[in-house]
């Protein structure tokens, strides 16, 4: 009698279970659909906007760009390469220098190079300046990268900050009368005397050759301006007080005139001397 009871709420017991596990097997057989349809729902909506999203990560050169493109694909890319990814042993990547260091080079005459050397010098530029601003809106919108701001480049500068500035950062490679001086391995900071407003300040920004580079951060646009006017109208217009200014290149060579001279003169006078005697 006990035994048939036991198997009687046995029964009841799994008729009792079956609703509640098939109640779980729809949630989750629900779950599943809902989870599949979301999942549909999504590749779908990347399918219509992917188009979208890849044309604006490469979005269409502007009319100065493509015209510099040609420019480029013709006079730069045998060293530069395709799309400025640069080529080995012949030039560096352009990604990200910006339009700043394109003015520099090109407008100088120093690129395009005749042949690799130590430094690039400074030659009659190859290009116009229309096209120089062509090159350089290329480089800019392929990779991005620092810019010479438009306009006064010297507007509302402060000559007596422009000299403390020139002579703290600039005078050591370049000496106090801008003349330029000698470096290692062949290299040499060049005379800044032909050098353009939008040349110092691209140069500032890009730090060609051995110049370190002078962002915003280590010297302010401000800044920048006040050591281009010293350079502009002090420097290059200064009169040399003294006479003959032995090429500006600071104290090392005024001391060796002032040995040499001091040398000569004693040997002259010590022989006069002795004949005298």
């Amino acid at each position: 009698m006990t035994s048939d009871n036991d198997r009687r709420r046995g029964l009841l017991a799994r008729l009792r279970g079956r609703p509640v596990a098939r109640s779980r097997g729809r949630r989750r057989l629900g779950a599943a659909v809902r989870l599949a349809a979301a999942l549909m729902l999504a590749g779908g909506a990347y399918t219509v906007f992917a188009p979208g999203v890849q044309a604006q990560d490469n979005p269409p050169l502007s009319a100065a760009a493509n015209e510099g493109k040609a420019l480029f694909d013709v006079s730069c890319v045998t060293c530069h390469g395709r799309n400025a990814q640069g080529v080995e042993g012949r030039g560096p990547s352009l990604i990200g220098v910006g339009s700043a260091s394109v003015e520099f080079q090109v407008s100088s005459g120093r690129m395009p190079m005749a042949r690799q050397e130590a430094q690039a010098m400074r030659k009659p530029p190859h290009f116009t300046d229309e096209q120089v601003r062509q090159l350089g809106q290329y480089i800019q919108e392929l990779g991005g990268g620092p810019q010479v701001p438009q306009g006064d480049l010297r507007e509302g500068a402060n000559l007596s900050t422009g000299g403390e500035l020139f002579r703290i950062n600039c005078s050591q490679c370049h000496a106090f009368g801008a003349g330029g001086g000698a470096l290692s391995s062949g290299k040499y900071a060049p005379s800044l005397k032909p050098a353009s407003d939008r040349q110092i300040y691209a140069a500032m920004l890009s730090g060609p050759q051995n110049m370190p580079v002078f962002g915003d951060n280590q010297i302010s646009p401000q800044e920048k301006a006040d050591i281009i006017a010293y350079i502009q109208q002090t420097l290059k217009h200064d009169q040399d007080q003294g006479g003959f200014n032995l090429g500006r290149y600071g104290p090392s060579t005024e001391g060796l005139a002032i040995f040499l001279v001091g040398i000569v003169a004693l040997v002259f006078a010590s022989l006069w001397i002795a004949g005298k005697s």
